[in-house]
């Protein structure tokens, strides 16, 4: 039985390619808005805190703060208004949900960063 669901939920979402992010990365998401019968993309970048489920029922949380007020919003990763997803920053986080970052504010809020090493730039 659940091969057979395993199935259709395979057949039944849509193949979105999007760049791997999990929690403590800083993405930007490009997201479609329509305003009566004009539509226009609002970009949205601030800091991964969670990635909930798989395929058709994915989503994710993206916090930023703005004008001094933390601002939180929830994507579903197979959501057709999603014109694009980019990947800002890797960060370093020992959590896959970081909830605790709320609370946290100025230099402390900060999150380790990932350093890419390329072998182009000498």
């Amino acid at each position: 039985m659940s091969n057979l669901l395993d199935y259709v939920k395979k057949e039944l979402t849509a193949d979105v390619k999007h760049p791997k992010f999990k929690a403590g990365d800083t993405i930007t998401v490009s997201y479609k808005i329509k305003e009566g019968e004009k539509e226009r993309i609002q970009q949205f970048s601030g800091v991964v805190i969670q990635r909930k489920n798989e395929r058709a029922t994915a989503s994710f949380t993206v916090r930023k703060i703005s004008n001094g007020v933390g601002v939180e919003r929830i994507f579903p990763l197979s959501s057709p208004f999603i014109d694009k997803i980019e990947l800002n920053k890797i960060g370093i986080v020992r959590r896959a949900k970081i909830f605790y970052i709320r609370e946290l504010t100025g230099k402390a809020a900060r999150i380790r960063e990932k350093i890419q090493n390329n072998k182009d730039k000498k």
